[in-house]
């Protein structure tokens, strides 16, 4: 998967100051790629223009028959890391969709 499939919208929690794009692979795993600013600070790396990307993980079943969703978690134990990855550039985040594709 490539950076430039990614499909970024506005942030929920900073939707004018910041963008989020959340992808699912088929093996449980996703990742969520934020850039946003605060008037506090932001996302790591925000500042200049690199990402901040978290890995998450499939966790619950809810819902029945058509309805059945999942939920999703960050996931905080992965060979990859232990927690969120910030200042990461285009090519970084390319490299974590493989890894993480990968898990």
């Amino acid at each position: 998967m490539k950076f430039s499939d990614l499909q970024f919208k506005p942030h929920p929690n900073y939707p004018d100051t910041g963008i989020q794009a959340i992808h699912y692979f088929d093996n449980g795993y996703g990742v969520s790629v934020v850039r946003f600013t605060t008037e506090f600070g932001g996302s790591y790396g925000a500042d200049v223009g690199l990402y901040e990307v978290a890995i998450l993980k499939r966790y619950v079943q809810k819902g029945y028959g058509a309805d059945l969703d999942w939920e999703w978690e960050i996931c905080y134990d992965t060979p990859i890391t232990d927690d969120v990855l910030g200042w990461q550039s285009e090519e970084e985040v390319e490299v974590l969709l493989y890894e993480v594709e990968n898990l």
